[in-house]
């Protein structure tokens, strides 16, 4: 399970950078950041490293 929330933490991010360099999507880029941040603060609260 840990392993499937850094791996959307790691999507999230790229679909963020993307969208904020590429795209111009306004706030979707912002709730990609904010769902990115929360998957690895999870990973983290669950006693692993990012």
């Amino acid at each position: 399970m840990s392993n499937l929330l850094y791996f959307i933490a790691i999507i999230l991010l790229i679909g963020w950078v993307l969208g904020a360099f590429v795209f111009s999507l306004g706030y979707l880029i912002h709730i990609l950041l904010v769902l990115a941040i929360i998957a690895i603060l999870f990973r983290l609260i669950g006693g692993r490293g990012v």
